[in-house]
């Protein structure tokens, strides 16, 4: 069988996903080493990002991206196994769900830390070397959160939306460079986090599966969870080499949802 001509489309460039152990991460990191990108994923869970590593013959770097000095430790393990870093995929991220008024100060930077801070940590661990470059690719993983409002997580859309701020300031700054920098803003998407939420509202609430799902997709108008994959091909399009002139975008990935 002939190989695929995108097959080696991103040759010989170094790909870090964080958060890329399961779920969108994982996909983005198979989708990227499929198209011939050296992949390394980080995580905090060190057997699960083992394993996964193992499956898609991709590096593991330990990295707890809330974590100034985890962060440059971890990148540059990264760039001395690897090489130079290429392609960043700002894919780390967690989300709580609460009533307003029940959210702590702890609760709320802590969603702050993971999915902001973590991103401009590692934004800044491999802006210098792609400056240096002169190319490079930066995505970073937001949400639908990051364009409107959903009730009971605050603190997840207060950080995803400074996430698409932080995506478009860096833009402008890199735009001269030959740095790209794109936030993909997927919908709820088939993954065990969505699960746990739906299983975690059936427990609170005693409401079927179906009916919690329904609720959930009910803002798509295709009336469905978005696929991995689906994200994970947005996000290779954004580090293809002819993808150059998009920068500063943030793309939903939302069958409808926002436009």
């Amino acid at each position: 069988m002939s190989e695929s001509p995108d097959s080696q489309l991103l040759a010989g460039r170094h790909a870090v996903v964080t958060g890329g152990a399961g779920g969108i991460g994982r996909a983005i990191a198979e989708r990227l080493g499929g198209l011939g990108a050296r992949v390394s994923i980080m995580g905090r869970n060190q057997d699960r990002l083992a394993a996964a590593a193992e499956d898609m013959g991709a590096a593991a770097i330990p990295c707890d991206v809330t974590s100034e000095a985890a962060v440059e430790k971890a990148f540059a393990e990264a760039a001395e196994r690897s090489g130079q870093v290429a392609i960043l995929v700002n894919n780390a991220g967690a989300v709580q769900s609460a009533p307003f008024t029940k959210v702590s100060l702890e609760q709320f930077t802590a969603m702050i830390e993971v999915n902001l801070v973590g991103a401009f940590l590692c934004c800044r661990a491999v802006l210098p070397g792609m400056v240096e470059a002169g190319e490079g690719r930066i995505v970073c993983v937001a949400s639908t959160a990051g364009l409107k409002g959903y009730p009971y997580v605050a603190g997840y859309c207060a950080a995803k939306h400074g996430v698409i701020g932080l995506t478009r300031a860096l833009a402008l700054e890199v735009a001269l460079k030959g740095v790209t920098v794109n936030a993909v803003c997927p919908g709820y998407t088939d993954t065990d986090l969505v699960a746990g939420a739906i299983d975690n509202i059936r427990a609170k609430t005693g409401r079927s599966r179906e009916d919690v799902l329904g609720d959930l997709i009910k803002d798509n108008p295709q009336g469905r969870l978005i696929e991995p994959g689906e994200v994970a091909s947005t996000v290779a399009w954004l580090c293809a080499p002819a993808s150059a002139a998009i920068t500063g975008q943030a793309i939903a990935v939302a069958g409808g949802e926002v436009m």
